[in-house]
């Protein structure tokens, strides 16, 4: 189980655990973003988020499998932890998308476009998502190139 399941498990944020553990934010939201490797933490690093969670050191570092530039492959973790409006945007815009492929006219659907892409934009000025989660979330979901 990665740190984020083990977030999801106990109803914790990034910011309670880092309280909680006394580990800096930006090195929870960096883990957690996949910017830096839970492996290559210090031990007192790693100690301190598995006694958060309420876990073992061990179970902490099983996780899933990992690219060479020791980012997890399966790149669904940036779509963990959104803000709340763009988590709502973005079901929001989901939904709507799934009309059009069902064959139904959806009003609006532009703006639930431009919506979800101002909240990403949004989110990734204010710091709350990372350059990496909105670029992913834009190419995901509103089909734009880097």
């Amino acid at each position: 189980m990665n740190i984020q399941a083990h977030l999801n498990v106990n109803n914790m944020t990034m910011y309670q655990l880092s309280k909680i553990s006394g580990v800096p934010k930006t090195t929870v939201i960096d883990i957690c973003a996949g910017r830096s490797s839970l492996q290559k933490c210090s031990a007192k690093t790693v100690l301190l988020l598995s006694r958060a969670l309420g876990c073992t050191m061990e179970e902490l570092l099983e996780d899933e499998e990992y690219s060479d530039n020791g980012k997890p492959t399966d790149k669904e973790y940036l779509e963990r932890n959104l803000p709340e409006v763009l988590q709502t945007s973005l079901e929001t815009f989901k939904k709507a998308k799934e009309k059009i492929l069902n064959g139904a006219t959806v009003q609006f659907f532009d703006c639930y476009y431009c919506e979800l892409q101002s909240d990403i934009n949004s989110a990734q000025v204010s710091g709350m998502i990372s350059s990496e989660q909105a670029w992913y979330l834009r190419e995901k979901y509103l089909e734009i190139e880097r």
